[in-house]
């Protein structure tokens, strides 16, 4: 793994634990009056599922072929191809 897509992985992982330790901060202090808790907890989903998810998949999805992942009759034909994974019978 490359020294920059490592450093990329590091920050990405802090900026989720910072969104899910806002979504507990407002979660501990939802019931305390005049108190900015459903904030916290709306940039901590905001933040997780606009920022980190697609930085994510962008990430881990460079360099690879989306048409390995497309259901095509050329897959479905190498899917057939493949044998079975036999299950190991327990005899008692």
């Amino acid at each position: 793994m490359s020294h920059k897509r490592r450093l990329l992985r590091n920050i990405l992982l802090l900026f989720v634990l910072s969104c899910l330790g806002s979504i507990a901060y407002g979660l501990y202090h939802l019931n305390i009056p005049n108190s900015f808790a459903h904030q916290f907890i709306g940039f901590g989903t905001v933040g997780l599922f606009f920022v980190a998810m697609p930085v994510f998949l962008f990430v881990e999805s460079r360099g690879k072929e989306m048409k390995d992942y497309l259901l095509t009759t050329d897959n479905i034909e190498k899917m057939q191809k493949k044998e079975p994974k036999k299950k190991k019978s327990l005899k008692n």
